[in-house]
């Protein structure tokens, strides 16, 4: 196991899913940028409920960086080519939102 840090945009929008014994999950996809101007796509699940609220709340380019368990791996594209992927179990999660809630939070604890 990786523990890693990734911050990257969204690719489209996260999708609930339910697992065994009706347990929920969330998936989604980040596209992160590389050294070069190049992609990689990050493939991201979490299992907590607040973690899950957090990324359903996201839409589809926003911005967000996500810490957890990484897997790399290796995928093919439609032209035979194979790419670099990796896989994310998310433990923490970081979006603007959260930044603009703690920001306006010391801004009226300042006013006090």
């Amino acid at each position: 196991m990786i523990d890693a840090l990734i911050a990257g945009r969204m690719y489209g929008q996260a999708q609930q899913r339910q697992g065994q014994a009706a347990s929920h999950y969330v998936t989604c996809k980040l596209r992160v940028a590389l050294a070069g101007g190049d992609t990689i796509f990050c493939n991201v699940i979490a299992f907590d409920d607040t973690l899950q609220a957090a990324l359903l709340a996201l839409g589809d380019g926003d911005a967000v960086s996500v810490s957890g368990a990484l897997t790399p791996k290796i995928w093919e594209d439609k032209q035979g080519n194979t790419r670099p992927a990796v896989d994310l179990i998310a433990h923490a999660i970081l979006t603007v939102y959260d930044v603009q809630k703690k920001r306006d939070a010391l801004q009226v604890d300042d006013l006090n």
